[in-house]
């Protein structure tokens, strides 16, 4: 699968229902939680060196449902408090939020909840102390290029670096078959040429992906990138392989229940 179906194809699950990310993505929560001391402190010392009229914020790899949202409101919440510090006389900046994501991601989900989102904001502040928000959709590949140059203040992108551009060209030999047999993801049995693999196609992807943002910045912008690692050099470290072999093991099972199926068909 080559980048372009990988852009048109993948996505998380849409909507609210009980397989939707919406409703499945509080892993994801509990660690942009637990870095959101550190975003909001960067967030508000850029607010303190540049004090823009006008905030660009974007949100790389957004996904849809409530973390999205979420996040706007803290980041809202912090720009209120830091600009209350450093220039209470002036109007508040206007901000504006970017939020990406592949474009068959769910973003109208999102933009349903925005009129509520909207309200209790304003419930949250008062009137005069409420800042005018916009929030656009970019649908698009992070490992290209998104928006006009030297426009964005703020980059967020949480737990989506780890999603590469394509499958490693270098996964499979020179007859097309794949050389980490059993397995789709790097196991205990996976070769060092598939450990190899994934980590040049990573360096190539990580190196566009600062390379365009250098490009969209703002001089003294910041970013903020939680990823996805593991505490030491082990591969198949069980805190981060885990949820890897779980979906090892769901992957077989459902091939298995095919193959099944269609012997059954067969006889």
């Amino acid at each position: 699968m080559d980048k372009r179906d990988l852009e048109r194809e993948f996505h998380m699950t849409g909507g609210v229902g009980k397989t939707s990310y919406a409703r499945n993505s509080s892993l994801q929560k509990k660690a942009s939680d637990d870095a959101k001391h550190i975003t909001l402190e960067i967030l508000q010392q850029l607010y303190k060196e540049t004090k823009p009229k006008s905030l660009v914020i974007a949100d790389l790899g957004c996904s849809s449902g409530p973390n999205t949202l979420s996040t706007i409101r803290d980041i809202i919440k912090a720009v209120i408090s830091a600009h209350r510090r450093e220039i209470p006389s002036q109007p508040l900046p206007e901000l504006n939020f970017f939020l990406n994501d592949l474009p068959g991601n769910d973003f109208n989900s999102i933009f349903k909840t925005l009129p509520d989102f909207h309200l209790e904001l304003k419930r949250d502040t008062n009137d005069d102390e409420s800042p005018s928000v916009f929030i656009a959709a970019y649908p698009g590949s992070f490992y290209g290029r998104l928006f006009p140059e030297k426009t964005v203040h703020f980059i967020y992108a949480s737990y989506s670096l780890h999603w590469l551009s394509k499958v490693p060209p270098a996964l499979y030999d020179d007859q097309g078959k794949s050389i980490n047999k059993g397995c789709v993801n790097i196991c205990s049995s996976s070769p060092e040429a598939v450990s190899k693999a994934y980590y040049s196609q990573f360096k190539e992807d990580f190196s566009s992906f600062l390379w365009f943002r250098s490009k969209e910045v703002v001089a003294g912008g910041r970013m903020v990138l939680i990823v996805l690692g593991r505490k030491g050099p082990d591969h198949v470290d069980r805190g981060n392989s885990f949820f890897w072999e779980l979906l090892a093991r769901s992957l077989a099972d459902l091939v298995a229940q095919v193959y099944i199926l269609y012997r059954n068909i067969l006889e």
